[in-house]
């Protein structure tokens, strides 16, 4: 098969951003924030951090020695340095998780475009009411969620079909910098707005009486979701690294850029939030009905900054979905080229048809048809559940015990060093934590999802 020599990223630049913006997407504009004001603010920030570099780093090592090792997509990856046996089983499930996850983060993306649509025409304006009716009639409209859904899927394809280089390198090269500057620009703006100062102590103040069980499990499942670990975006991208590239000195630098945007993105919505006196734990409803309320509110007396800001904020969010949807779109394309042995295009074409059907599917099921509601859940809430909480917790798991405890440490330790060319003094600890302190932090967070840990 001509693609039996991959193809590797054309730069170390291209590596980190690419890989970088599939760690950043809505689970740090979006998720990250409303974690943060639901759990004690600075707190949560602080213990956030160590579990990115105490448990995402390592999980991200992982994938990466996983992926550049097995030099395929993730299910042939993990066959391939498992030499077959059962543990290709990881690798075929986190294809399916990345698939799944692709349908429905979808929805969410074509909200966002929505959003865009409607501030760039002016109409994003009103009452708190207002803003609750809309989301909630746009949420549960059978023609225009499906049809943004088809749109940035459609979006995604065209980058996906020119390739790891002309597509997905490139794409990543001019959004990842739009998607810093507009959330530069729009923190600037909610810093300086009065009593902004209440928001940033917020964020920055550390009130350690609101420390808990709960909020240590809160934000080690932030730092799992936020970095796209178990979703096979990492080992996928991994197998396209070429054998000079620093693994450890990559995790380390995608951790910090993810981390960094994740604060940056609490710094552009508390300011504001605080600036109108509206709660900061104000949950999964920030992003779609808060915020808008909140920029209409802050910049009352400034409609065409208010108008600017707002569209801004959208397109930002716009982007972030885009960046992750082009990695987990990548997972099951690759999956699809190299199984079937079939061309790029007709790959990435399949995959797009098939996750447009999951997206409409899950769209509907939200309220414009009847009968998606399963056992209480809609088909939308069941593939979040599912991924989310089952999927993407075991997958984990197995990765870090693969690598801890049955993969050779010689191999590990090759890839770790670049067969030797670097000094690897943080290999010890990083196997500790691989074999240890992952794995028993990864089933806190299974077991207190789904009840069974308080």
């Amino acid at each position: 098969m001509s693609e039996l020599k991959r193809t590797n990223f054309g730069s170390r630049l291209g590596v980190i951003l690419a890989t970088a913006g599939s760690a950043v997407g809505l689970g740090n504009v979006w998720r990250f924030p409303y974690m943060t004001g639901e759990n004690g603010g600075a707190v949560f920030i602080m213990i956030y951090v160590v579990c990115v570099l105490l448990l995402g780093i390592p999980c991200m090592i992982s994938e990466f020695i996983v992926g550049r090792h097995g030099q395929a997509n993730t299910a042939r990856a993990f066959s391939n340095v498992a030499g077959g046996g059962p543990w290709s089983f990881i690798g075929y499930m986190g294809v399916l998780t990345g698939f799944l996850i692709t349908g429905y983060y979808a929805v969410v993306a074509g909200w966002c475009m929505q959003y865009v649509w409607v501030s760039l025409i002016g109409q994003m304006q009103g009452s708190p009411e207002y803003f609750q009716t809309y989301f909630t009639e746009l949420s549960t409209d059978p023609v225009r969620p499906v049809f943004w859904t088809v749109i940035i899927l459609g979006m995604t394809y065209l980058i996906i079909e020119h390739g790891v280089r002309d597509g997905i390198e490139k794409a990543s090269k001019m959004m990842m910098p739009t998607l810093f500057i507009l959330l530069l620009v729009i923190v600037v703006a909610s810093c300086l707005l009065p009593n902004a100062e209440k928001g940033i102590e917020f964020l920055f103040k550390p009130d350690f009486s609101k420390i808990n069980g709960d909020v240590f499990l809160a934000a080690l499942g932030q730092a799992f979701y936020s970095m796209s670990i178990a979703m096979g975006c990492l080992c996928t991208y991994a197998s396209y690294f070429s054998k000079h590239t620093n693994l450890t000195n990559a995790a380390v630098q995608i951790g910090v850029i993810d981390s960094v945007v994740a604060i940056l993105a609490g710094l552009m919505i508390f300011p504001a939030a605080f600036s109108v006196g509206l709660s900061p734990d104000s949950g999964p409803s920030l992003i779609f009905i808060t915020l808008p309320n909140v920029f209409t509110q802050a910049f009352g007396s400034m409609p065409v900054v208010g108008y600017a800001i707002s569209l801004l904020f959208f397109v930002l969010l716009a982007l972030a979905a885009l960046t992750s949807l082009m990695s987990l779109h990548e997972v099951s394309t690759a999956f699809f080229q190299e199984e079937l042995v079939i061309t790029r295009k007709k790959a990435a074409l399949l995959v797009t048809v098939l996750t447009c059907v999951v997206g409409t599917f899950c769209s509907l099921s939200l309220g414009a048809v009847d009968g998606m509601v399963f056992f209480g859940k809609s088909l939308f809430d069941w593939f979040d559940f599912v991924t989310g909480q089952i999927f993407l917790p075991i997958v984990g798991f197995l990765t870090c015990i693969f690598i801890g405890w049955f993969v050779p440490h010689k191999l590990v330790r090759d890839e770790f060093t670049n067969w030797g060319t670097l000094k690897g003094r943080f290999f010890h600890l990083y196997i500790f934590l691989v074999k240890y302190v992952c794995p028993l932090a990864i089933l806190f967070i299974f077991l207190h999802q789904l009840g069974l840990l308080r």
